[in-house]
């Protein structure tokens, strides 16, 4: 009974959790400059044994040792072992949008059982494009229906964090939650500009609530008679970037859609997800994170806004078990976020924060930019050059992307008209 209770509690806070405003700001954390702690941060270019890097093949060596250290200590290992995957398109459509999109929706089969896990796939390409057209690709929060009143988009059939307002009831989406994050997505901003846009519902690869890892795809890669991931074996955010990698396999497939030039992004705690995604898998050619804060983008040892024990006991299941060590002793943690930007170098990389979205730390959030700028200069990229952040809705764009923006936690239309000109920079050189 009290494990039951224990159950229904941690799944009725994550839904509490997910429907609240994420650029609220509770009370009981720090938002004032003048409070944040003297901190050092960890140099990326000297490696465990102290030895500066001062070449780019130095820092294969150094990069590999921080992507462990990640794995161990923060987002856990990801499973080695292949799972078979199988492509089902369910539904094509040449003449979307008025004639504007061909549309395809492709459901990935994980595993071999045919009520296992599923990847629904929705992808938009531009129909006037001639050739391979550069792609977004990113993960959506409440199915992709919900990311354009299309009425042919298939409603997801995935669990849910239930939100009445957005039309989604007993864990499921209805007809009411078309469109309702189409703000977020702007696929039309995104197909006029010569672009595809491809996303899935991250949920499809682990349920966002914290039930022990029963009911994603963490089984799939259980060793007999193992119930759960080890301490330092992947969790949720592991699990959604692996979906990514997944996802992107299928795009590589596809002869319309030039897969050298696919630019994943994520908001929030998929902009985490991103950064994570993109650490790991070198054949994103782009990846940009939008408001991640805590755990994503932000410096963790300010301990500004949000902290690394709040994340950890609001949402426990997102990384490995081995983080919780570091709750209350940020200090300890043998890295920081800076350094998972800098794991992406030399490939161009897009940090962007909201004003008023104090609770995911923009000034942490655009200083881990700039401190991954060693490694980015010492492979001969641009990184950003002043440790002065930005004006508001005055961006900077090198090879390390950023900008603070008017407004709340959100994806606006400012935002991806941002990350478009981003992509277009980088893709002509």
């Amino acid at each position: 009974m009290r494990a039951a209770f224990r159950w229904w509690t941690l799944f009725l806070g994550a839904c509490f959790c997910m429907s609240t405003d994420a650029s609220a700001q509770p009370d009981g954390f720090n938002y004032d400059e003048a409070k944040v702690p003297a901190y050092t941060l960890p140099d990326p270019l000297v490696t465990a044994a102290g030895t500066k890097v001062t070449t780019a093949e130095q820092w294969k060596t150094r990069r590999a040792e921080l992507l462990a250290l990640f794995a161990e200590q923060m987002f856990g290992r990801t499973p080695s072992q292949t799972i078979p995957i199988r492509a089902e398109v369910l539904e094509e459509s040449k003449d979307a949008m008025g004639g504007l999109a061909i549309r395809r929706q492709t459901r990935l089969h994980i595993g071999t059982d045919p009520h296992g896990p599923k990847l629904d796939l929705l992808i938009y390409l531009p129909a006037a494009a001639k050739g391979p057209v550069p792609i977004f690709l990113g993960p959506n929060f409440d199915g992709n229906q919900s990311i354009n009143a299309d009425p042919d988009i298939r409603l997801a059939d995935c669990w849910l964090a239930n939100n009445p307002d957005k039309g989604i009831a007993k864990n499921r989406a209805t007809e009411k939650s078309r469109g309702i994050a189409a703000s977020r997505w702007e696929v039309e901003r995104i197909l006029k500009r010569g672009y595809g846009t491809a996303t899935f519902c991250y949920c499809d690869i682990d349920p966002d609530f914290d039930d022990g890892f029963k009911n994603g795809i963490h089984p799939l890669f259980y060793k007999p008679g193992q119930t759960k991931p080890e301490a330092n074996e992947w969790g949720s955010i592991g699990a959604w970037a692996w979906g990514l990698s997944r996802a992107l396999d299928y795009l590589e497939t596809s002869p319309q859609i030039d897969a050298k030039r696919v630019i994943l992004h994520g908001h929030s705690r998929l902009g985490k997800t991103a950064l994570w995604a993109g650490a790991n898998d070198e054949r994103f050619a782009i990846v940009i994170s939008n408001n991640s804060g805590e755990g994503g983008a932000a410096i963790t040892r300010r301990r500004f806004g949000e902290t690394l024990k709040r994340i950890n006991t609001s949402f426990p299941h997102w990384f490995c078990g081995n983080y919780k060590q570091y709750n209350d002793r940020e200090e300890a943690v043998p890295f920081d976020a800076h350094e998972l930007i800098a794991i992406i170098a030399p490939r161009p990389v897009y940090v962007a924060s909201a004003e008023e979205d104090r609770w995911a730390d923009p000034r942490g959030e655009f200083l881990a930019a700039y401190h991954a700028g060693p490694v980015y200069r010492l492979l001969g990229k641009e990184p950003l050059s002043s440790d002065k952040m930005p004006a508001v809705n005055e961006p900077v764009q090198t090879t390390v992307g950023y900008h603070i923006r008017s407004g709340k936690h959100d994806v606006t239309p400012y935002d991806w008209d941002r990350y478009l000109d981003f992509a277009e920079k980088h893709f002509k050189q």
